[in-house]
């Protein structure tokens, strides 16, 4: 398979594919279907003999393609050439984002991280050529972005190793974010298997005006649904208000649904999808498009009375919502932005009254609509002599994305109001932030609009207070310097010492006028035949490292096992497996292994990670060194870790991260338990 674009022909291909399934299924349920029920049941492997009960069965799937972020992406083709393959059985790409870490600036920092990851991307260029992968280089853009603007479209069903991947459901896609082995199977042509989701509606009348955008509608319903709440679920957002949410205001939406745990979000097809796929030179998917809409949205039943068929039903007039901000450290720790000065002015919160750093776009809120409106307010300021307070961060989303607000003015605006703009990679969004300032160093607060403020996401100090709010406010904040700052009713003082309040950015174009342009996008396409590349990975290599099959299991059951490590409170991705500057050993399982747990908090000694029970007697730093000791020590048990939960945990990223690396530290007898408390 060397065909890595979204052609005509493929997308043909998939709606004929779904229609055929979606007859036996109709058939078999004789009932209205949600959208959800289209995408997934039409993309079974066995529509005739699959179960489908929600929440209970496990579907078997076809997925139309894979995609690959440069982390998790060592690892999957690490994997994949364990099946002795010649070639990727779907269309498959990887990009680099994760590496590139902030520091300076675009330039510096791109040129840094090509130098130091080198190694990486030369092994993911070649092995991406090797198997008939596409190859997005450093610089080319976030995989997300790059994502929803080369090859997402309608119904499209795309699995991504990284939780975000449902961003594509902007334009209408199905896509989930999943663990490595899940992409190497589909890869390699097996079956995804997933447990069937549970479905939640939102329903939206109304229409966003002034200052509120597409982030508040998902901050919203994170206080309403919490971190857990979309859990095995899908989230489909229904109703007339859907329909007037720009292509990438949706995949904002989406983005942030892994935050309450969903497994992906959807958006009935409509012309805002059918405008983004013309401005992104996709225009000759429309009409086949529009051919299929009946594949597309709910049934009309569905919609009409959506507590029939939906397990849980939300319903939101996006004309009263209000701007939101979240945080700290929970996504779903919501209010109104109109709250957060009682909030503030309560001591037991202990909030920072002033705003350290303000950092806007990444892969959540990067398009052309959000830094038009961002750059909107930047320039009202920059107008009354008025410089960020703050210091403000711009990362694009992508070479397309910077390209073209570089020619169209709003870089210029955002430039010009004292920005810095970073890398188009996902860099402090993931915690790739050499963050030098001295405030860094004591409790503060940073705003972003981010998707994800978990203590430590973003500059590994547990200290910092990750506010998320829309770009807009975002900036609005970094000219005040003030937390409690609402642009709604406050007013800022210009150069020439007169107050002046900050209108509503006006309505901001959702693409371009004279369209996008490409940039330069780092992109390089797989020969025809790439049978005889060879990969080489050095012996000596901190970086990379070989994965040999796994030992066969000895037969014996596990008996007097220690719990070497109990974590407290809730326990996240970012918990089980830092990321930051971990990422660059991801490709090399043993080094990579020394971070398990390190951030969860020990239950035995209320610190993070470290060491475990004290009547083990274990001095040891890292919980891989303990299992190491203890393999050493008492050498006639059978180990095993157990992991007990107390509130939330991502399963599915915790299978990728930490099963890999239990297997790795004893492939024979460490396995990982979940337990409910």
């Amino acid at each position: 398979m060397s065909k890595v674009e979204s052609t005509p022909e493929m997308a043909s291909a998939m709606y004929s594919k779904m229609d055929e399934r979606l007859k036996i299924i109709r058939k078999r349920l004789n009932k209205p279907l949600t959208l959800a029920d289209k995408i997934l049941y039409g993309h079974v492997d066995d529509p005739e003999g699959q179960p489908l009960e929600p929440g209970k069965s496990q579907l078997f799937l076809r997925p139309d393609r894979v995609v690959l972020q440069d982390v998790l992406g060592q690892s999957a083709f690490l994997q994949f050439m364990q099946t002795r393959r010649s070639a990727v059985a779907v269309p498959t790409s990887v990009h680099c984002d994760h590496l590139i870490q902030a520091r300076v600036g675009a330039t510096s920092d791109l040129k840094e991280s090509i130098a130091e990851n080198g190694e990486i991307y030369d092994f993911l260029k070649s092995a991406a050529a090797k198997f008939g992968a596409g190859f997005w280089g450093p610089g080319a853009g976030i995989i997300h972005q790059v994502v929803i603007e080369q090859y997402a479209f309608p119904a499209h069903m795309i699995i991504g190793t990284d939780s975000h991947t449902p961003n594509a459901g902007g334009a209408g896609a199905c896509a989930v974010g999943v663990g490595g082995a899940d992409a190497v199977e589909t890869m390699a042509g097996l079956p995804w298997e997933l447990l069937n989701p549970k479905r939640i509606a939102v329903y939206l009348t109304g229409k966003l005006k002034g200052w509120t955008a597409p982030k508040d509608v998902i901050l919203w319903v994170a206080g309403q649904l919490t971190v857990s709440g979309g859990t095995n679920s899908i989230i489909e957002y229904i109703g007339p208000g859907a329909r007037t949410i720009s292509a990438t205001g949706k995949a904002t939406i989406a983005n942030m649904g892994a935050e309450v745990g969903a497994t992906t979000s959807l958006f009935p097809y409509d012309e805002h999808m059918a405008m983004y796929l013309h401005a992104t030179n996709r225009g000759a998917l429309v009409p086949i498009v529009e051919a299929n809409r009946h594949l597309l949205a709910p049934d009309a039943e569905v919609e009409a009375a959506p507590e029939k068929f939906y397990e849980r039903v939300l319903k939101l007039d996006l004309s009263t919502l209000e701007p939101h901000i979240v945080g700290p450290h929970s996504p779903d720790r919501a209010r109104p932005l109109s709250k957060l000065k009682a909030e503030i002015a309560d001591a037991k919160n202990g909030f920072p009254e002033t705003v350290s750093a303000v950092l806007i776009g990444s892969c959540t809120n990067s398009s052309y609509e959000d830094m038009s409106r961002a750059a909107d307010v930047a320039a009202q300021a920059a107008a009354h002599g008025l410089k960020p307070a703050a210091s403000l961060m711009v990362t694009p989303g992508s070479e397309q994305v910077r390209a073209t607000i570089e020619r169209d003015g709003q870089m210029a605006a955002l430039k010009n109001a004292g920005a810095t703009v970073l890398a188009n990679a996902c860099g402090p969004c993931i915690g790739q932030w050499r963050r030098t300032e001295p405030a860094a160093d004591k409790p503060n607060a940073i705003v972003t609009s981010y998707n994800r403020n978990f203590p430590g996401r973003n500059d590994e100090r547990t200290h910092t207070m990750n506010f998320i709010a829309s770009p807009e406010i975002a900036v609005a904040m970094a000219l005040a310097g003030r937390l409690g700052f609402d642009p709604q009713t406050d007013t800022l003082t210009g150069a020439d010492g007169k107050p002046f309040k900050l209108n509503a950015p006006g309505v901001a174009p959702e693409v371009p006028a004279k369209g996008f342009t490409p940039g330069s996008p780092a992109y390089v396409a797989p020969p025809a035949d790439g049978s005889s590349i060879k990969i080489e990975i050095p012996p000596t290599s901190e970086r990379l490292q070989a994965i040999e099959p796994w030992a066969e299991w000895n037969g014996l059951d596990i008996g007097n096992a220690p719990v070497l490590m109990k974590t407290k409170g809730k326990t996240t991705t970012d918990d089980i497996s830092p990321a930051g500057s971990w990422l660059r050993f991801r490709g090399h399982l043993g080094r990579f292994s020394d971070n398990l747990l390190l951030t969860a908090v020990n239950a035995y000694t209320g610190n993070h990670g470290l060491r475990a029970q004290q009547d083990l007697d274990l001095q040891f730093a890292m919980l891989s060194t303990e299992l190491a000791g203890l393999k050493q020590q008492r050498a006639e048990w059978q180990h095993r870790v157990k992991l007990l939960k107390s509130e939330s945990i991502d399963p599915d990223m915790l299978d990728e991260r930490a099963r890999l690396v239990l297997n790795y530290l004893d492939p024979r007898d460490l396995t990982l338990m979940l337990k409910q408390p």
